[in-house]
């Protein structure tokens, strides 16, 4: 074995023959997305709209690491790497929330995300690097295990194999690269495409629906090609709508009968919002879509969102932290806290606390830390509680004394 190849074996890479099959190259272009391309599809506001609020959303809680003990307790690790790299920066160039978004908002348009584990020269963890999936080429080894090809977009190439990378992905059809549900429902995304095409093209045309001129007797065709190009120029485009119009000859113009409320524009719109938002489990209300919303309804959405959008999505995260971030069977985890989410409004959550501190499930300080506050401790039985003793004026507080 040459020394290249010793080299290249302690590293983890595997050397396989040119013509072995497993090189094939699984491209980013092919079978991940149809019809309407990722770029194509933030065009349309609900997907941006969808996107940026998971992405935003999820990057927003807080990002803990705890250290579960012997007796399966979990401890908050604040000295642990990650929970250094969450409160300072996922790398030089880009912070914990900035580095996350990106990342989720890949994995949603493309059906992966891809991020390259930056670790010291004692293999210590040090951040994560996101890197655009268009610039990524898997490949399948003879192992079975995923490799990574990604570009510098200067020419240059490096390979990275699992477990050097975090890979989110939505679900897949063969088990390794994600599909992204806009090819999965590429028809519904290209309807709603071409829905808002013809609307810009109504607006575009002045927004007045097509007519005929007739013309008595027979006219020559570049003659039939002049009276459409002047009618188009004085008339055409939202600019001249309203435009007066002067026919002489003997020529009369007719309305074509067709209204925006005959072809139902409006309504194929709005109903392109909801087909939008089921892809990716919205609720309308999180993207400003209120056309069915009540009190009610709204209140719940926070919570809907968080249940059956963000929960799945977070727990793939911690996940893919526990598969290629920590070690094997480690102690260590990471949560991302969405109680925030889950609470409720004001009302029903100190009622939930109350419940809890009646029965004995929670104690003050355990409350006062997941509304946020510092522990009282041990001041804490030296403290009024009673709005009536917090009420007492000081002379009476004094004499009390």
């Amino acid at each position: 074995m040459g020394m290249m190849d010793r080299i290249a074996a302690r590293m983890g890479y595997e050397r396989r023959a040119a013509d072995d099959p497993s090189w094939s190259a699984l491209a980013p272009g092919v079978g991940y997305l149809a019809g309407v391309s990722a770029r194509a599809a933030e065009n349309l506001s609900t997907v941006l709209a969808c996107v940026n609020a998971i992405s935003t959303a999820l990057a927003y809680v807080p990002a803990l690491v705890y250290r579960r003990d012997g007796e399966g307790n979990r401890i908050e690790a604040t000295a642990h790497p990650l929970g250094r790299i969450v409160r300072g920066g996922a790398n030089s160039q880009m912070t914990w929330p900035d580095w996350l978004e990106h990342w989720i908002a890949s994995t949603l348009l493309t059906g992966n995300g891809l991020s390259v584990v930056d670790r010291s020269g004692n293999g210590q963890l040090s951040g994560f690097r996101y890197v655009p999936w268009g610039m990524v080429t898997v490949a399948e080894l003879s192992s079975g295990r995923l490799a990574y090809d990604v570009s510098d977009g200067r020419g240059n190439t490096r390979r990275y194999l699992e477990g050097e990378v975090l890979h989110l992905r939505d679900r897949t059809d063969d088990g390794k690269i994600g599909r992204s549900r806009l090819s999965r429902a590429a028809e519904t995304v290209a309807g709603v495409s071409a829905a808002n095409t013809h609307a810009a093209t109504f607006l575009a045309n002045g927004a007045a629906p097509s007519g005929v001129i007739e013309v008595p007797g027979i006219m020559k065709p570049e003659q039939r090609a002049d009276l459409r190009d002047s009618f188009q120029s004085r008339h055409g485009g939202a600019g001249n709508a309203g435009s007066t119009l002067v026919l002489d000859g003997g020529m009369t113009w007719k309305a074509a009968q067709i209204s925006p409320e005959d072809a139902e524009l409006l309504e194929t719109r709005k109903f392109g919002v909801i087909e939008l938002c089921r892809l990716f489990q919205v609720p309308p209300p999180i993207v400003q879509a209120y056309e069915n919303n009540t009190f009610t309804n709204a209140a719940q959405a926070g919570l809907w969102f968080a249940t059956f959008c963000l929960a799945p999505w977070a727990r793939k995260i911690e996940a893919e932290f526990a598969r290629s971030v920590f070690p094997s069977s480690g102690p260590y985890e990471l949560e991302l806290d969405l109680s925030g989410f889950l609470r409720g409004d004001p009302q029903t959550r100190w009622a939930a606390h109350k419940i809890a501190l009646d029965s004995g499930v929670l104690d003050p300080d355990e409350v006062r830390g997941i509304e946020g506050w510092n522990p009282r401790g041990d001041n804490s039985a030296n403290l009024r509680t009673s709005d009536q003793e917090a009420n007492l004026p000081l002379e009476t507080e004094g004499r009390a004394q």
